[in-house]
């Protein structure tokens, strides 16, 4: 089958990159996270191509299964665990260590091995696997930004999946036997000169797309260990595993010379598409996450503000007649602000846009979300339904979110479109919020002015009753 993309006579790794990741934007074919430039990219129909992977007749035969923590490969996890097989997921980055073992609760329910399959549930529900473990691994999964019909496999550039492989293959864990299997959208398979691939690079044995599976009956070998050479100092101290496996062969007798530190800046830096959160705002420090969305630490820029001006805070009646004044943060409350920065988006027990609203805003209470649903998913339903508000307020533990339109026209034509809105198999329920239903809520301050020498009254059952949701405009 011929290929959509075009790649020219002597483009480098980069080249194809660049352009694989510019045709997904441009024909939006890919779901969140978004831009795809520098992943592994979550197409649309990842998940049809990932059930593919347990129809192939090797995954019959195998026992334990290496699946990439990419995004677009959720599918082929939840599918491993379902057919009972054991899972291994890489250590994100290779932060901790090399493996997790998956291990779903027992009894597990559809619902909770597909968290168990998401990034969730690699940290919850995960045992780590050391390099002196006994693993036999006969199945690998791969995410790929480009691969060819031959089996040479172009990935996001860090060269994790390499380096994965050639530690499982030096504890062992792999063998000629094993199978490779990568699964990326059609457009992703093109042709790559073989002058491009390097003894370290993976390459792979099936590709699974949303409408083919290709057996390539690729002939060019598979890394056989970690090559010390590609690697430098800087690289050992950002992955403390392969500093061990070092040690290990060192003292096994074998050449462990590191390479030199490259003098020039890496080609991600250099290639026309930014890095998501670029230097903007160079006060910002970012790392990955285990998708590999970047996060910011925005404690230095938070603490530089407050110096600059108050905080406003807006805290709506929480039902026990105590109020917080506009101004004031309490040092508890900071900290607990930068945890949030820290975890996960999932765990999060906020998270709202920064849009500047209007003088007033009418609010949706939306109910009933489910456990593991993510809020980029959530923004995504509301695209696809037209009803983005200027301000969504994330309470997923409490399954629960508000929305903010700019009038109650807005508002009335957003619940008209989120009526039997159903995401992860669970509905979810739109309404007016509560305080809503008695008049219209500010966007700036909802605590009502205090008279002057007033004396103090209970507060009403109907108040208590109000919504007990927090929000802090930066």
């Amino acid at each position: 089958m011929e290929s959509v993309l075009k790649i020219n006579p002597g483009a480098t790794k980069w080249d194809i990159r660049q352009k694989v990741w510019d045709y997904i934007e441009d024909k939006n074919l890919a779901n969140f996270p978004r831009p795809v430039h520098n992943r592994i990219p979550n197409f649309k129909g990842a998940f049809t191509a990932c059930a593919k992977v347990t129809e192939l007749q090797v995954f019959t035969q195998t026992t334990e299964v290496k699946v990439d923590p990419d995004k677009p490969l959720e599918g082929a996890r939840l599918g491993v665990l379902q057919a009972r097989k054991t899972l291994l997921v890489p250590t994100p980055r290779l932060r901790t260590g090399l493996f997790n073992k998956i291990t779903p609760p027992e009894g597990a329910n559809k619902e909770q091995l597909r968290i168990c399959s998401s990034s969730q549930g690699v940290k919850e529900f995960s045992v780590p696997v050391g390099l002196d473990a006994k693993v036999k691994v006969d199945l690998v999964v791969v995410g790929s930004v480009a691969v060819s019909e031959k089996g040479l496999r172009i990935g996001k550039g860090e060269g994790f999946a390499d380096m994965e492989y050639g530690m499982m293959a030096s504890m062992g864990a792999v063998d000629e036997s094993t199978v490779v299997v990568t699964v990326v959208h059609d457009c992703q398979v093109v042709d790559i000169l073989e002058d491009l691939i390097e003894s370290h690079d993976l390459t792979v044995d099936y590709i699974l797309t949303p409408t083919r599976v290709i057996k390539t009956n690729c002939q060019y070998p598979k890394p056989q260990g970690i090559i010390w050479t590609k690697l430098d100092t800087e690289k050992l101290e950002k992955i403390p595993i392969l500093k061990k496996l070092r040690a290990l062969e060192e003292q096994a007798g074998k050449d462990v010379t590191l390479g030199a530190a490259p003098a020039t800046a890496q080609p991600a830096l250099q290639s026309n598409q930014p890095r998501r959160q670029t230097s903007r705002r160079p006060r910002q420090n970012t790392q990955r996450d285990t998708e590999g969305e970047f996060k910011q630490d925005k404690r230095g820029e938070s603490e530089q503000k407050a110096r600059q001006r108050p905080a406003r805070v807006r805290k709506e009646s929480r039902g026990d007649g105590r109020g917080t004044r506009e101004g004031e943060i309490s040092e508890r409350g900071k900290n607990e602000g930068h945890k949030k920065e820290r975890s996960l988006e999932e765990s999060r027990g906020e998270v709202t846009s920064q849009c500047k609203l209007p003088q007033s805003v009418t609010t949706v209470y939306l109910g009933g979300i489910p456990t593991g649903l993510r809020v980029s998913e959530l923004k995504m339903a509301l695209r696809e339904r037209e009803a983005v508000p200027l301000r969504l307020t994330w309470q997923g533990a409490q399954h629960r979110a508000f929305l903010d339109y700019s009038d109650p026209q807005a508002a009335d034509k957003a619940l008209e479109a989120l009526q039997g809105l159903c995401l992860n198999d669970h509905n979810l329920q739109a309404e007016l919020a509560k305080s809503q239903r008695g008049g219209r809520r500010s966007g700036t301050s909802n605590r009502r002015p205090r008279p002057l020498a007033a004396p103090k009254s209970k507060v009403a059952p109907s108040d208590m009753k109000d919504d007990t949701h927090e929000k802090t405009e930066e």
